[in-house]
């Protein structure tokens, strides 16, 4: 089995590594337009070779794991590269903007919409790990306009690796995960900016802060290279809720102006639950 990575950084990577893992026989191949991930890839032996997109059509699987501005630019292009029998999915974090790109391509049925809730802070083939993906949802959308036999191989690579798979179309994809993944990110980002600001005049603020203060900023190390097109892709979604949590921090002031401290055990003591509905859809 020929499997074509196009971006070596963490997804990339760290699919590639898993797949080595589950199929002795694989054939890893990295595209990149990064020489230097392209190396260090070969060397930590995250890919056997290297290649470019004229070789696509000798591929049986491509997994395009590239920041999503990059990936409407690259998506048509592959698509008109590959052979018949080769399955393509992308690891991108929105999915309306890629599936409308390549709505009317030839190869559509080739396609597979695909976003695995997976990763870490970190970017590059250093940070590649296997076991990422293992318990992992995978979204897959508009997954009928994916040619079955196509569905099927690409279905057993995530099987492999561990995932769980949930169907959803792009538009309610965008719009869930602006709440659960993108506004994370905005938060760590700008709790880190709040931190640093008030750092320069007290420069004993890190020294007191505990592991609450690391776990909350963990996200403000993600690659900005990465996150700012997914903001721009998202726009709409994020803004939206941008605004309610924005009036949720609003109301929160308030309440301690007020000095209304029952209020403010309630509002804690009401979002407590969240532990048990992660729980539950962990299990």
């Amino acid at each position: 089995m020929k499997i074509y990575i196009i971006g070596t950084g963490l997804i990339g990577g760290c699919m590639a590594l898993d797949i080595q893992s589950h199929y002795e026989a694989a054939e890893v191949f990295g595209i990149d337009s990064n020489e230097a991930h392209l190396e260090e890839a070969l060397q930590r032996g995250i890919i056997h070779q290297t290649a470019t997109i004229d070789d696509l059509h000798q591929a049986d699987i491509v997994i395009l794991a590239v920041p999503v501005d990059v990936s409407l630019t690259v998506l048509p292009k592959v698509l008109d590269k590959i052979g018949k029998e080769t399955v393509v999915f992308d690891v991108g974090s929105t999915k309306l903007p890629i599936c409308e790109s390549i709505a009317n391509h030839p190869n559509r049925s080739n396609f597979m919409a695909t976003h695995p809730i997976a990763g870490t802070e970190y970017s590059g083939p250093s940070a590649a790990i296997k076991g990422l993906f293992e318990g992992k949802t995978n979204i897959i959308c508009e997954v009928e306009k994916t040619t079955f036999k196509l569905q099927e191989k690409a279905l057993q690579v995530f099987q492999k690796l561990g995932m769980r798979i949930r169907y959803m179309n792009p538009k309610s994809h965008d719009k869930h995960i602006a709440y659960v993944s993108h506004l994370s990110h905005i938060s760590s980002f700008m709790l880190g900016k709040t931190v640093i600001e008030k750092e320069k005049h007290e420069r004993d603020i890190f020294d007191m802060a505990g592991s609450g203060f690391e776990s909350t900023v963990r996200l403000a190390k993600s690659s900005p290279a990465m996150w700012t097109p997914i903001f721009k892709q998202n726009k709409n979604q994020v803004v939206k809720t941008l605004e309610e949590y924005i009036l949720n921090l609003s109301k929160f002031k308030e309440l301690l102006e007020q000095d209304d401290y029952e209020a403010v055990f309630n509002e804690m003591q009401s979002v407590n639950r969240i532990a048990e509905i992660l729980s539950g859809i962990k299990k």
